[in-house]
């Protein structure tokens, strides 16, 4: 019987050990593994004409054969001509419903023959192992973790479960029109922030091992070392997704650039169109914004505290004495 996992959050780098070699079939057997050992494992999956995250417990459940076209307003599935398990980029969802749930429990209030009682809302924490995630969304991650553990202030409910969270990271062998992680040294290949990293070839993947933990997992799966063939065709592989970004953009002292230019008419005309739908935000992988509610039972004898997503482009999340900071959507769409 094995027990939850229960790790501390960690910066992983790069590994040095020697890759190692997983055949396609034998993905099953990682992802059995990892559900042996009390993971939830959340992967790629199709869902109303997207790829999504969801529960995986087999193989097959993977979006093999597919991947889509992005381009601006834009996404489609498309058949692939062949069984890649991973030919796609990213979907319209992140990892950060997860981490981050979109509604939580924070605190209750009972009334009781003494009064009111405060207390911590129990929750069981899930163990999570997330299968697929690219070196954009660890990037995302990275930068909930900096806010939501490293910062000042900690938000416990983020950092167990990111704590407990077991990362299988996969390198982008394609890249869509609308990438340019090259620009902000995000991608496409995975550097640090996974416990594994796969890069998918026809036949099978190159494991680099990124944590004590990575280790664990595949000395207990006992693979062999991938050999000189294989790390080449990888070596392409990702190189491919390289040459294949188009989009640049100059990150020369980028945030000048933005601080000198709050009045520039750019923002007019973006907020021109934009519906301040929040959108946008609620599927940003590393937007945090929350609010928080009380809830009451019918009785009045329980309250409590709720708190759920919330988007900066809401005019109400700006109130504070009795009127709005950022009144109008051009000042919310540049914050």
């Amino acid at each position: 019987m094995h027990t939850s996992p229960s790790h501390p959050v960690r910066e992983t780098d790069a590994t040095v050990a020697p890759p190692l070699w997983l055949t396609r079939d034998e993905l099953q057997r990682l992802i059995d593994l990892l559900w042996d050992r009390q993971y939830q494992v959340i992967g790629p999956r199709i869902d109303s004409g997207a790829i999504v995250y969801d529960e995986v417990r087999h193989q097959d459940e993977l979006p093999v054969g597919w991947t889509e076209q992005q381009e601006a307003a834009k996404y489609r599935l498309v058949r692939r001509d062949d069984g890649q398990r991973f030919g796609f980029n990213v979907g319209p969802h992140s990892w950060k419903r997860y981490l981050f749930p979109p509604r939580a429990v924070v605190g209750e209030a009972t009334r009781g023959p003494q009064g009111w009682q405060l207390s911590d809302h129990p929750e069981e924490t899930p163990s999570y192992a997330f299968l697929g995630v690219r070196a954009c969304e660890l990037a995302a991650i990275a930068i909930q973790d900096r806010t939501l553990i490293h910062d000042r202030y900690s938000d416990p409910i983020y950092a167990e479960r990111r704590r407990r969270a077991l990362i299988v990271a996969v390198n982008c062998t394609q890249a869509a029109s609308t990438c340019f992680c090259t620009s902000m040294n995000t991608g496409p290949r995975c550097t640090a922030g996974f416990d594994l990293a796969l890069t998918e070839l026809d036949d099978g993947y190159t494991v680099e091992v990124g944590s004590d933990r990575g280790a664990e997992i595949v000395a207990r799966l006992a693979l062999p070392s991938a050999d000189e063939g294989s790390l080449r065709r990888a070596d392409g592989r990702r190189a491919e997704a390289v040459h294949q970004i188009r989009k640049r953009l100059d990150t020369t002292d980028i945030r000048n650039l933005l601080m000198d230019n709050l009045e520039h008419p750019r923002w007019d005309e973006v907020a021109e169109r934009c519906l301040s739908c929040t959108n946008c935000t609620m599927v940003c992988p590393t937007c945090f914004c929350s609010s928080v509610e009380e809830v009451s039972d019918l009785q009045g004898d329980q309250v409590q505290r709720v708190r759920q997503w919330d988007s900066c482009f809401s005019g109400e999340i700006s109130y504070m004495n009795g009127s709005l900071v950022r009144g109008d959507i051009r000042s919310r769409y540049r914050q």
